[in-house]
């Protein structure tokens, strides 16, 4: 794992996205099509803005997986991952994508779990595109993480922590409106990815940030297993590696 630290959120997300659009690049080179995951937040807000407008990207041989979604939260619901990845990446998208699979947890969680690690089991992931959250959670892999399951998806109970971040956000009005289980990918199917770009940006992410990459290896700080990954880059603003010793 390495770590790279930029001036302003937006140069952080135009690196972020050139390096996993080259990723994208070198897979489809090599064998005609790639397999990314995706993931959600305001911390990828302007990473996934510049993905979307990068230069002679053929999306129509890229397959993409979602890292996650909340349990019993229909698609138009404000805060629903599925209606934010439409909006605001796979809609913005010059060519329509070869297939994307959304994470739908409505009404049948495990079988949604059941469903989708059948379907990634079959693709190979060439870059995963993902964040930390405040309590450096990796997906909704909240500590104490799972760090040994072999299922690629899972049905996980959200900590205070995490569900207040989502408040914090404003995603959802109160913390009792905020769902308190989540689908999430797990750790283990995450680090299967060939690359992984993780961003990172703002000061309420300095903890979490110092915890994943200078911490000791530990399921208490989930993020610390991407010192585990050798090609894992953690883009940050100045804000977020406040923390970090020099």
């Amino acid at each position: 794992m390495t770590h790279e630290i930029f001036e302003t959120k937006e140069r952080m997300a135009m690196a972020a996205a050139n390096s996993g659009a080259e990723a994208i690049r070198t897979a489809i080179a090599a064998r005609g099509n790639a397999n990314i995951i995706v993931a959600t937040g305001a911390s990828q807000f302007e990473m996934l803005e510049a993905l979307s407008k990068e230069k002679d990207l053929a999306w129509d041989k890229v397959t993409g997986f979602h890292l996650d979604e909340y349990v019993g939260l229909p698609i138009t619901h404000p805060a629903s991952f599925r209606a934010y990845l439409w909006q605001r990446f796979i809609s913005r998208l010059p060519l329509p994508m070869a297939g994307f699979h959304y994470v739908n947890a409505e009404t049948n969680p495990k079988a949604e779990c059941a469903r989708l690690g059948e379907i990634i089991g079959k693709h190979p992931i060439d870059v995963a595109f993902i964040g930390v959250g405040e309590n450096a959670h990796l997906a909704f892999n909240d500590p104490p993480a799972d760090f040994d399951t072999d299922e690629p998806y899972l049905v996980v109970t959200l900590d205070e922590a995490c569900r207040r971040q989502q408040m914090g956000e404003g995603w959802f009005p109160t913390l009792d409106d905020v769902p308190k289980q989540a689908i999430s990918m797990s750790i283990r199917q995450i680090l299967k990815s060939k690359r992984i770009i993780c961003t990172v940006p703002d000061e309420r992410k300095a903890k979490a940030v110092a915890g994943s990459i200078q911490g000791p290896l530990s399921n208490a700080v989930p993020g610390s297993i991407l010192q585990r990954h050798e090609n894992a880059t953690i883009y940050l603003d100045k804000p977020a590696a406040s923390l970090l010793k020099k």
